[in-house]
């Protein structure tokens, strides 16, 4: 089936990708770019390094901007599913929830509205093993975001390995801490993949971080030859 993703350049989106793409036909990436950093549902961190993780799938992308603000996502998300209909045919969209029933079931509010199927591969899985996935499938991920105890500015820019798994887990069983972030705890940016043609350079970045959260601001980049 022809599918679009719905893509934010972090781990979840980009292993429902590598898992559909097995079995379906991904026509194209869909971002949707929040103006306000408190977006309910669509990550932030360097949502702009989509187009280059585009490039370096060879993928063409919608990216549509949204205000961020809860009774506006829904509309804006509409238009981009829309927007790829009319351009690329898709029948559906692939998605990389796991356990977020808000953000999963307002998604499937706008695909039933469009006659859209919605895949979430990821859906209920094992989150340690989806981080252990990452590893052995030769993901190549990093943290882009923390904002709660106990990660703290050290895991910034780290590079998601099975040392970090380890300290993620260790913090799931003391603190409770969601192991995926799915609830905003961090958020991760992917710099090669592989279903990457090319993979991503960092080339310039900016640590922004006060109390108990923090950004890895990529500012330049290039791709690289696999």
């Amino acid at each position: 089936m022809r599918l679009g993703a719905l893509f934010s350049g972090g781990k979840d989106s980009c292993l429902a990708i590598h898992k559909a793409w097995k079995i379906h036909e991904i026509s194209c990436l869909i971002s949707l770019i929040p103006k306000c950093e408190e977006s309910y549902m669509f990550h932030f961190p360097n949502i702009w390094v989509t187009k280059f993780q585009a490039k370096a799938m060879n993928l063409p992308i919608i990216q549509v901007e949204t205000s961020g603000r809860k009774d506006e996502e829904l509309e804006d998300l509409t238009g981009a599913l829309k927007l790829a209909v009319e351009r690329f045919g898709i029948r559906g969209i692939v998605t990389g929830a796991i356990r977020s029933t808000y953000q999963a079931s307002r998604i499937q509010k706008v695909c039933n509205k469009l006659g859209l199927w919605c895949f979430n591969p990821l859906w209920l899985r094992d989150q340690v093993e989806l981080l252990n996935e990452l590893v052995n499938e030769g993901f190549k991920v990093i943290v882009s975001s923390v904002s709660a105890y106990p990660l703290d500015e050290s895991f910034l820019g780290k590079v998601i390995n099975e040392d970090i798994v380890r300290r993620l887990v260790d913090f799931w069983r003391k603190y409770d801490l969601n192991v995926a972030g799915e609830g905003g705890e961090m958020e991760t940016t992917v710099l090669d993949a592989p279903l990457f043609k090319k993979r991503i350079e960092i080339t310039d970045y900016e640590i922004q971080y006060r109390g108990n959260s923090g950004i890895f601001k990529i500012k330049g980049l290039r791709l690289i030859d696999k």
